[in-house]
């Protein structure tokens, strides 16, 4: 059976139902929106695959606790609630939102760094690679439809 822990060192060890051990791996979800709960690769510190996991489903609990809690921490990818405003002008914006971590500021270089996700949703990536999320555009308040419709 698969088994997840974390050495003295802080650093991630997989054991595979093969029983190789592998120490200081970081785990990828393949596709972390459409469906977090399949499909996560075992990756080295070189970013090489070690190992695949096609179902979340199939761990122990323990184990999945400690693999979700895991792809948490790495996958910071904060929701967009409202936005506040966004600067006039041209390219750079500068963009205040409330996320569900909180009100914050960013840098937005062009309209490129917004993207469509499904029907509703938009993926965000700030001047500094800092992703933020719009789980579904129809959900956030008249004014910050207004503002995302002139970049979608």
């Amino acid at each position: 059976m698969l088994s997840l822990e974390y050495d003295p060192f802080g650093r991630l060890v997989l054991t595979t139902p093969a029983g190789e051990r592998h120490v200081g791996v970081f785990p990828v979800r393949a596709f972390p929106f459409s469906a977090p709960a399949t499909c996560v690769a075992f990756c080295d510190e070189h970013g090489h695959e070690v190992y695949f996991l096609s179902e979340l489903a199939g761990l122990a609990a323990k184990a999945r606790e400690l693999l979700e809690a895991d792809l948490e921490r790495r996958e910071f990818i904060p929701v967009i609630r409202r936005i506040v405003s966004v600067s006039p002008g041209a390219e750079p914006t500068e963009w205040h939102v409330e996320t569900d971590r909180g009100e914050t500021r960013f840098t937005l270089n062009s309209e490129d760094s917004i993207r469509r996700m499904g029907p509703n949703g938009a993926l965000i990536t700030d001047s500094h690679g800092i992703r933020f999320r719009i789980d579904d555009s129809q959900k956030l308040d008249a004014h910050s439809r207004r503002i995302l419709r002139r970049y979608l």
